[in-house]
Parts: structure tokens; C-alpha cells; sequence
């Protein structure tokens, strides 16, 4: 953030925690008093002595590390104090300062055998604070850092806030490393450090800089979609990173030595089988993994089919992505597709969304000899040699999905298959703020215990609106000027299929004189260009309607407005879940609310008790809450939620940092691409052309 935000948020005691949540994103663990402490003092020295310099656009990324992941260096990532970034003000460049903060208010000596380490009082050696910076300076303007490929001018510094020249005089003598990045300066020259800041940054705004140098560094996320198309589906542009990243080289290392050589057979077939079943919550990077292997594993000329319990998913991924490509759209399909299965097997079948696993494969359209006779999940084991299971148990928001780690567990077992079983915890959507995600699910009592008020992280932005109409300018206005968004709500209205030939939409979502329709329920386009419920997530006339828990799951935006009904409401310091009740309106014969809460048809009373139908509401909720990049905006149709709510998110207006599409840097500002055009593609699979290394496989 800039540094005269920072001080903003610094004089609203909202900088540590906001620095607190970015730290345990990035680390996985809770930053140390120390830390929080060095951040209070420091940072804010330095922040105070830009905005002196007239220099408070420059940006502050705190505790930043060259590259995302340093897997092969042991030990702690180099996390450096601060990176600035803004424009050079004379080169037409980046302009990019790598900062060392010290507390320390004195040096007594530097190890002459060494001059690696200095004597600091009451801490005992330490590494010299020029070998640190030349260490991150070697790491930013290497061949693998950020600025490789760049136009920039880098440089660095120490600053020694409390000491004077006199009291750590070893590290500014005559003798002391020189170099762009071995300045240090002290109180004593501070008037120096706001001269050189002047030389080195110029006046105007540093955030379309740095949104350069974290796209660089790999932390702007493309969205799933986006980056499907802009692969054309072929090569994905996917940054799998940690755990993520691991899982993948195994499931594809476990494949090499499993699957037959698709050009040179084996004499005597492997018959192992292979289950992967991976865990995380929503955001976890799943659907990532899972397109990022079916892309590697076609290429190496697999068999793979791509299977989904989603009708929303899947028609964005075939419609947005596999436009005019039959081929494409054929290699994703659904869990109910393997009643019989394929002969030969698949080599891979790749399962996302397995919560959404059915206990058969039926459908009412079905002969009876269509329908499954076995488990679902079974079917989908007989389809292929490895199977791999994308699961969160914590999106299951019908009563008959029963995708649980132990049904695919026991299915595992049933088939003598060797299951290997991985858990993804860090999550990159929502902004990455595992805090966000935390607060949700104890608001909506996912979790046990009281939620606390949501402390902004910088990382996602909550607000409540006050009413339908604030809600909907909040959401058109974000989305008219670029940013990709929607409207979604809970299941508490009535749901009208198109009317007449011209497949007119009811307004069904009726709040006061506010009324809306819901997505059309239609797998064709209905009056007005209003698309089929599959695209309504993607497609540009879809923003106009109000999507369910059932077009939204498995997909984001970087705004989602969410209107709680009256199934979910506050009283007496708990949670009251209701089922509603429909009249017929006597002049249209339209179904209309006669007593307020759920009308989802896959929850009436005769199918769910009431403490499975909490439940299934509080994921349905947990679900919508969880679909923005960068803001979520709440409404309540029941004002003592919606004050409860209110209570909860606190005082919204953060000065510069409520992402609006206005507010954010013009390098940020990406909207999502439309699809391509209809058309076969040159697919770049090497089924298509043979083997091109003699190497052999080992199995």
C-alpha cells in the first residue's frame, strides 16, 4: 500500500492487523510480537519520512520475498523489511528501493576476519545489514527475480531510525561496503534520506508499479476462466504454488509409472490402480490442479476426461472456453456420464467437486435401463486406471450428496486401489484472506464461537448495503466499468420457468417495490439475450438476474453481491432457518411468497430434518459468501440481520483502499475475456505426433 495509506490505517490502529492476516497468508502462521511490534515502530518511521519527502504515493510491500516460493533454499524464505516501489523521476522506469529496518540504537564493531557479522548491544552478532541487502538485490535483479526482463533502476538501503552516526560509526566509516544497496542512514541523516527518496521516486502515484512487480512476482491470480481461455484450454497459465504444486508432480509423476506408454505398450499390462483424493476448502487452488493436469496429461497423450457434479461449472468451462470445439467440450462431462463405462478404461478421470457425488447415477428422463444400478462413485472408479477426487466437504448443500473422504476411502479399498490422500489449506480466493474466509464461517456458525468484528485486511473488502437498490448500483457500477460481478441470493422466492413463446422471465426476487428475476431456468437464451442458466455466470446479459447457490458454485467474481433471505435470520443472539410457504397470484396464476424463508425444492420438509436443513442453509450461505476476489457486499432482507450484519462489518470507508475499479491501479483493472470465437483450435497434444524422446518410462 502506499505509505501515506499506511499511516492512515496506522492512525486507525488497523495497520498490524492488517499486516498480521497478509503474514499468516503468506506464512502459515501468526507473526510474532516482535514482529508486530518492529512493524509499529518502524514501518511507520519510514512511511512518515516518505509522506515528509512528499513522497506518500510511493508503495510499501512489507516483509516480501524475491520469488513466491523458494522450496529449494532451506530455512525461512529471504523475507526482506520493505520493498519501495513507484516511477523513476527522470528515466521513464520502475523505481524499486529494497529496505532494511533496524531497531538497533548501536554498533560497538564489525568482525574484521568476515565483516559478515556486527556486535549490537544487548543482541548479541548480527549479519551486517550491506550483506543482507546484497543478498536480496542479487535475488530481485537476477535471471529468476521479479525485475529480470524489466526496466528499472534498484537500489537499497538501512535505516537506523533510533541510532545517531556517532553510535554505530563501524557501519557508516570510511571503510564500510559501498554499493547501490549498501546506503545506511540514521536519525542524524534523515534530511539525506528524504533527499536521496526525492532523487530515487517521483511525485505522482507508485500502485500502477508495483501491480508490475507482484504481477512479476506471481501474486496476482489469474481468474480460472480467464486463464482457460487464454490458454484456448491447450496450456494452462496457471501459478500452481507450494502444496499445490507438489501434489500435482506427484499425481502426474504416479501416472509416468502407472499408465502404459501411450507409443510404446507394455508386454505385460500394469493393473495397479491409483486413487488420488485431495482435500481443501473453497479457494484452494482444486479446479486449478485439476485443469493444470488434464492439460500436462493430454499433452503426454493421455486419455482424460474432466467430471463435474456442476451444471454451472461445467457450461461455463464447454461455452465460455470450448466454444465451437466439440473435441473440447466432449472431454468434460458429468458424475451421472459413466453409468456404462468407457471401453477401453480412461488412463485418467479427474473428479472435481466430489462433495457433489450422488448415491446413484439416475435421472428422470432416463429409461429404466439408463439409470445406475451401483454406487455413483463406483462407476467412476470402473472408468478409469487413476482417479483423482477434488473434495470439500463444506460445499455440500443438497441433501443427496453424500461426497464424503470416507466413501471414497471405502470405494478405494472395495477396488484393492492404492489411495494417497493430500490436504490443501492455503486459499487464494477471496483475496487470499484466510481471515475472511474465518470470519464467515463463524459468522454463519459453520464453526463454533462467537465471531468478532471484521478487522478490514486489505486483502478483502465488506460492506453491508442498506437496502436491494444500493446493493444492485454497488454491484452495476463496479461491473459497468470493468470489473466482472454479480448478484446472488439465497433460495427464498419462488422460481418461474420462462413464460410464452418469447420465453419471457418473472420477477420472481421481490423485495418491496425491488423485484428481479432469477437466472433463467432454460438451457436456451430467453427475451432480451437473457442467456441459459448454465453461461449466466460469464455471459455479459447476465448481470440483470439473480444467481442461486446452484449457478455460483465452483466460480468467482471480483465483486458478488448477497442477498440473505428470510430462511437465515437473526433473533435473540442465535440463528432462526425457516421454510417457506408459496400462494398462487390470482390474476397471472404466478407462485408468489405467502410466508417468508426457503423455497429451495431439494430442502422441503419431507426430505430434510431441521437440523439437516440448518445445515444445508448455512453452506448454501457459506457458499455465495465465498465467491468474490475483492469485495463482498451484504443484504439482509430482515433488519435485525441486516443490523447484526452491520454490527459485525463496522465502519467500511477506508481512505484509498476500497477496491473500486476507480481505485485500483490501471494494470490491475483486467476484465474477464470473452470467449472465443467458434472454431476448431490447433490443439498441441503429442498424441498427435508420436514420441519424441526415446527415454522409457520405468513402469
Amino acid at each position: 500500500m502506499a505509505a501515506q495509506d499506511l499511516l492512515t490505517l496506522n492512525s486507525r490502529r488497523r495497520m498490524v492487523p492488517h499486516l498480521a492476516a497478509r503474514w499468516r497468508h503468506f506464512r502459515g502462521a501468526d507473526a510474532s510480537l516482535s514482529e508486530r511490534s518492529a512493524w509499529a515502530e518502524s514501518l511507520v518511521h519510514l512511511a512518515g519520512d516518505l509522506v515528509a519527502a512528499g513522497r506518500g504515493n510511493v508503495e510499501m510491500i512489507v516483509e516480501c520475498a524475491a520469488t513466491l516460493d523458494e522450496a529449494d533454499r532451506p530455512g525461512d524464505p529471504r523475507l526482506i523489511d520493505v520493498v519501495l516501489v513507484g516511477h523513476h523521476p527522470e528515466e521513464s522506469v520502475l523505481s524499486v528501493q529494497l529496505v532494511e529496518l533496524k531497531r538497533w540504537s548501536m554498533v560497538t564493531r564489525v568482525e574484521r576476519a568476515t565483516a559478515e557479522l556486527v556486535h549490537v548491544p544487548g543482541m548479541g552478532k548480527k549479519k551486517h545489514p550491506a550483506l543482507q541487502l546484497r543478498e536480496y538485490y542479487d535475488a530481485f535483479t537476477g535471471d529468476r527475480g521479479p525485475l529480470h526482463g524489466l526496466d528499472f533502476e534498484c537500489g537499497g538501503f538501512a535505516y537506523l531510525h533510533n541510532a545517531t552516526d556517532a553510535s554505530v560509526r563501524p557501519l557508516v566509516d570510511v571503510d564500510a561496503p559501498t554499493g547501490p544497496y549498501a546506503r545506511v542512514y540514521t536519525n542524524d541523516r534523515r534530511e539525506q534520506l528524504m533527499s536521496d527518496l526525492r532523487k530515487h521516486f517521483a511525485d505522482e502515484g507508485g500502485a500502477s508499479a508495483a501491480e508490475l512487480l507482484l504481477q512479476s512476482m506471481g501474486l496476482r491470480n489469474t481468474p480460472l476462466l480467464d486463464a482457460m481461455i487464454r490458454s484456448r484450454g491447450e496450456d494452462t497459465v496457471f501459478t500452481l504454488r507450494g502444496r499445490q504444486k507438489r501434489v500435482a508432480d506427484q499425481i502426474l509423476d504416479t501416472a509416468s509409472k502407472v499408465l502404459p506408454d501411450p507409443w510404446r505398450p507394455a508386454l505385460v499390462p500394469d493393473e495397479r490402480r491409483v486413487v488420488f483424493l485431495v482435500t481443501g476448502g473453497a479457494g484452494t487452488g482444486k479446479s486449478a490442479i485439476g485443469l493444470q493436469l488434464k492439460a500436462e496429461l493430454e499433452a503426454d497423450g493421455r486419455t482424460v476426461k474432466y467430471a463435474s457434479g456442476s451444471r454451472a461449472f461445467n457450461g461455463a468451462i464447454q461455452e465460455h472456453v470450448g466454444y465451437g470445439d466439440r473435441e473440447f467440450k466432449k472431454s468434460f462431462t458429468y458424475f451421472s456420464s459413466f453409468v456404462t463405462p468407457p471401453d477401453p478404461p480412461l488412463d485418467v478421470l479427474i473428479c472435481d467437486e466430489a462433495h457433489r457425488l450422488r448415491e446413484r447415477s439416475t435421472n428422470r428422463f432416463w429409461k429404466p435401463e439408463q439409470q445406475g444400478t451401483k454406487p455413483q462413485v463406483d462407476e467412476l472408479l470402473d472408468a478409469s486406471r487413476l482417479t483423482v477426487f477434488f473434495l470439500d466437504e463444506g460445499q455440500c448443500v443438497r441433501p443427496n450428496e453424500v461426497g464424503t473422504a470416507e466413501l471414497i476411502e471405502d470405494a478405494a479399498r472395495r477396488y484393492g486401489a492404492s489411495l494417497l490422500r493430500y490436504g490443501l489449506r492455503e486459499q487464494f480466493r477471496c483475496g487470499g484472506s484466510d481471515a475472511y474466509i474465518r470470519w464467515v464461517r463463524a459468522v454463519l456458525g459453520v464453526t463454533d464461537g462467537e465471531p468478532e468484528q471484521w478487522t478490514p485486511d486489505g486483502l478483502m473488502h465488506v460492506e453491508v448495503a442498506d437496502s436491494p437498490e444500493e446493493l444492485e448500483r454497488i454491484i452495476h457500477t463496479e461491473a459497468l466499468a470493468g470489473a466482472s460481478a454479480r448478484l446472488v441470493a439465497g433460495y427464498c422466492w419462488p422460481w418461474t420457468k420462462p413464460l410464452g413463446r418469447e420465453r419471457r422471465l418473472e420477477s420472481d426476487v421481490r423485495i418491496g417495490d425491488w423485484h428481479r428475476p432469477w437466472n433463467a431456468d432454460s438451457d436456451a437464451f430467453c427475451e432480451n439475450g437473457v442467456p441459459p442458466c448454465k453461461i449466466w455466470s460469464v455471459h455479459e446479459n447476465g448481470l440483470g438476474q439473480i444467481g442461486c447457490v446452484y449457478t455460483a458454485q465452483g466460480l468467482e467474481w471480483d465483486w458478488c453481491g448477497v442477498i440473505m433471505g428470510e430462511d437465515m435470520v437473526r433473533r435473540d443472539g442465535q440463528w432462526v432457518f425457516r421454510r417457506g410457504k408459496e400462494r398462487k397470484d390470482p390474476e397471472t396464476g404466478v407462485k408468489r411468497v405467502a410466508v417468508p424463508g426457503s423455497f429451495d425444492p431439494k430442502v422441503r420438509a419431507g426430505s430434510v430434518d431441521d437440523q439437516e436443513f440448518a445445515r444445508l442453509v448455512r453452506h448454501a450461505y457459506h457458499v455465495l459468501m465465498t465467491r468474490a476476489s475483492r469485495a463482498t457486499v451484504l443484504y439482509s432482507t430482515d433488519e435485525e440481520t441486516r443490523s447484526y450484519l452491520k454490527d459485525l462489518v463496522g465502519e467500511v470507508q477506508v481512505h484509498g483502499l476500497r477496491p473500486t475499479w476507480e481505485n485500483l491501479p490501471e494494470e490491475a483493472r483486467v476484465p474477464h475475456l470473452p470467449r472465443p470465437r467458434r472454431g476448431r483450435r490447433s490443439r498441441r497434444r503429442s498424441q498427435n505426433v508420436g514420441p519424441q524422446s526415446p527415454d522409457l518410462h520405468l513402469f
